[in-house]
């Protein structure tokens, strides 16, 4: 167990990298918003498999695989051998390489609403190429969505973090609830014919309700609107063609990429092919979209999720956290207080305000007493085809470990006593 604050090598970084760069990160949910002070790292020099080490030599098992960009284990041999002989070919030409449309037609192969294909590099590329392709499609402005969605205007203005996001742009993008066909069809009646598409997380943390996902798209379609699932986190963890191959609801455009090419940067647009061949005069470019290197990872990982039971694996191990830490939430009788849901491959462990405390102040003592133990995790747990049977059994003995001493802090309002920091302070909710 990490016993006391060794983090200095990480503060000290990070003194110095918030002069260079707001937020010391590239990434909003890997920056210094989302992890404690004094009892955190803020930055990893190497990884492993499931392993991560900090600058200052610390180990841990980690269960947030870089927001769900690790499906395989960090620095898979098999990736990195496909990456290295690309390496040796090339990188990026003036012209197309055949590993686009290699990758394209494996991808056609598997996914069932995949009839075309467009590369991007990140979630946000792909998402808002969706909105623009629907919107050319259709000739409508407004736009419906549930879930997150990226940075991009059309996508964040509709949320607390808008700010720089012209109000007219902000105003045509809304939103429904999760499971509440009601909430949609109302949109749909106060915006008849004005709607693009309705853009979704197929499922987040919340099953869908039996039919759900079928009405939604009949309803879309009933309205001559587009439907268009995001699969970011869904994609090679729910299934090879992802959540719409899962639930057996096909939507007609989707967006894929995180963990489809193990950490690589790469996303892609997916549908129906007389949608997508306007991208032919919808204007969806990038110098970077058909770079090599993060095709050929995308292929070697793709190919060992059909050698081997990649899915399979992820679903065993994260049965065995639902399953515990449910058991141990009901135990300590925090049931109004915890859950745990989502499916197998990812689980998070959702926390509520009390009358004394803000989720965020518990999640702090969370993160603290995890971190100490060696796991890092924000309360996601995101399961890799690396997470051996004895790093479930770390992270359950964690979660076995914290619990009663979240249940002391809670119900004796000591959770500040507990604290060796000062808590976060809340933030926007994306889902």
């Amino acid at each position: 167990m990490i016993q006391d604050n060794i983090f200095e090598k990480s503060e000290q970084m990070l003194e110095r990298v918030l002069k260079s760069i707001p937020l010391g990160s590239q990434t909003f949910s890997k920056s210094k918003t989302q992890y404690p002070f004094g009892v955190s790292p803020f930055f990893m020099q190497s990884a492993k498999g499931s392993h991560v080490t900090d600058v200052d030599g610390n180990e841990f098992i980690d269960f947030m695989n870089s927001l769900g960009a690790i499906t395989l284990g960090y620095n898979d041999e098999d990736v990195i051998n496909a990456v290295k002989n690309q390496l040796e070919e090339g990188t990026i030409f003036s012209l197309p390489h055949p590993t686009e449309h290699m990758l394209a037609e494996k991808l056609i192969e598997l996914i069932p609403s995949a009839e075309m294909v467009r590369f991007g590099k990140n979630g946000s590329d792909a998402t808002s190429g969706i909105v623009r392709l629907a919107r050319a499609y259709t000739k409508r402005d407004y736009v419906v969505v549930c879930g997150y969605h990226g940075w991009q205007d059309w996508y964040i203005g509709s949320t607390p973090r808008n700010l720089g996001v012209p109000k007219c742009v902000q105003e045509l993008t809304l939103k429904f609830e999760y499971n509440n066909i009601e909430s949609l069809d109302k949109l749909f009646k106060e915006y008849k014919d004005q709607i693009a598409c309705v853009i979704m997380e197929p499922m987040n943390f919340s099953h869908p309700k039996k039919g759900f996902l079928e009405e939604v798209k009949e309803l879309t379609h009933k309205n001559s609107a587009l439907l268009a699932f995001d699969e970011m986190i869904t994609g090679f963890r729910y299934s090879l063609g992802g959540a719409q191959e899962f639930f057996n609801v096909i939507p007609d455009l989707a967006s894929f990429g995180k963990g489809m090419a193990n950490g690589y940067p790469i996303s892609a647009v997916v549908g129906r092919a007389d949608v997508m061949q306007l991208l032919e005069e919808v204007f969806f470019s990038f110098t970077f979209g058909g770079e090599c290197l993060s095709l050929a990872a995308s292929i070697a990982t793709i190919e060992k999720f059909q050698k081997y039971p990649v899915i399979e694996h992820m679903k065993k191990q994260g049965s065995k956290i639902l399953d515990k830490v449910s058991t141990l939430i009901t135990e300590h009788e925090l049931n109004d207080i915890f859950e745990i849901n989502g499916q197998p491959c990812w689980t998070i462990f959702n926390m509520k305000d009390t009358e004394q405390y803000n989720s965020w102040t518990i999640k702090t003592l969370f993160m603290q007493e995890m971190i100490k133990r060696g796991i890092l995790t924000l309360g996601i747990n995101l399961i890799t085809y690396s997470h051996t049977d004895e790093d479930i059994e770390k992270l359950l003995n964690a979660y076995t470990e914290v619990m009663p001493i979240l249940q002391n802090g809670i119900r004796n309002n000591k959770i500040l006593d507990l604290l060796d920091c000062e808590p976060l302070t809340p933030l926007f909710k994306t889902r």
